[in-house]
């Protein structure tokens, strides 16, 4: 039986956090002993929204690349580049770019809700609003079976199908229809509230040490309504016990249980989810402090995931191009 290819990348727009950690990462470490699983950081995907502001990228990928491997990501299961080490990923994104009408990129859902989340950028560019086209280009160009998504990214998974139809319709049949993977993973609020994003500053990276984590945990917004110890809590509404939940589900009834009948407070509650936070990421820096003592090697791990990529790519590009005409 063919195994199945599966295709998904990560922006390294600043350091990877807990979101990501349990939203991608800790899947991509599963599906990887059973697909023919194919993962990049996309850096030319953290252009779109962050082209302002450059100064930390090259650090950032570096750092990405060192949490996915930490996390469990093994290059002798799967594939791991970065995007931009292969230029077929933006000649075929301007190939598509040709053939997509605006219209559909201006009614992706998520098109508007970043603009929102990002206030203060200037989003009014060709770059943002062609993402979803560059995505395509991403998941078409190794011809991938399954994608790894959330719910919220559903539409790009549809406007990358509607594209391969169009070019499919309209030159030759090459590229197979994606379908969505999806992932179902309990929502991780941030340090405020919200939602855990690096846009909102907001975030526990997964390199975070212990005592930074300590610092945080210790700033995260709890019960509103509870002002003193012997406040009754209502966990429903606080965004600690969101982490017992992922992090320590064995505890979090407990927890729950003595938050309602104020019998634990929240600094004490702060605290052991600190520890916890720490013990669950220590072997991701054990890990981590191994990958940074030997940058070469990281280096020659996405070069050989560069090279293995590339065969897939510069061969998917020779066929669309000469549907097109253009060889």
């Amino acid at each position: 039986m063919e195994i199945k290819r599966v295709l998904s990348g990560i922006q390294p727009t600043g350091r990877l956090h807990l979101g990501n950690l349990i939203g991608a990462i800790e899947n991509w470490v599963k599906l990887q002993a059973e697909f023919d699983c194919y993962f990049f950081i996309a850096d030319l995907h953290a252009l779109t929204s962050s082209y302002e502001d450059v100064k930390n990228l090259k650090e950032d990928i570096n750092n990405a690349a060192i949490d996915l491997l930490s996390s469990g990501l093994d290059p002798q299961k799967c594939v791991i580049f970065k995007q931009s080490d292969l230029p077929e990923h933006a000649e075929l994104h301007f190939l598509f770019s040709m053939i997509t009408p605006l219209s559909w990129l201006e009614r992706v859902p998520t098109y508007k809700s970043k603009i929102e989340e990002l206030t203060g950028q200037d989003l009014g560019t060709y770059g943002f609003l062609g993402y979803p086209v560059l995505q395509a280009a991403d998941i078409l160009m190794y011809k991938a079976a399954l994608v790894p998504v959330g719910q919220d990214q559903l539409p790009h998974i549809e406007l990358t199908r509607e594209i391969a139809r169009r070019f499919n319709s309209y030159y030759k049949e090459i590229f197979p229809l994606p379908k969505d993977l999806l992932t179902r993973f309990p929502s991780l609020p941030g340090l405020d509230g919200r939602k855990m994003s690096k846009s909102y500053n907001n975030t526990i990276a997964i390199s975070d040490a212990p005592e930074v984590i300590e610092k945080k945990v210790s700033t995260m917004i709890t019960d509103p309504a509870r002002v003193k110890k012997s406040d009754k809590g209502h966990p429903e509404v606080c965004s600690v016990y969101e982490f017992y939940k992922v992090f320590a589900r064995e505890r979090s009834a407990l927890v729950a249980e003595e938050c309602r009948a104020a019998r634990r407070g929240c600094v004490t509650c702060k605290k052991e989810l600190a520890e916890i936070l720490i013990g669950y990421l220590a072997p991701i820096h054990k890990k981590r402090k191994e990958f940074e003592k030997n940058p070469e090697q990281i280096e020659g791990i996405l070069a050989a995931g560069t090279g293995q990529a590339k065969k897939i790519a510069a061969q998917t590009l020779k066929e669309a191009k000469q549907a097109m005409g253009l060889i």
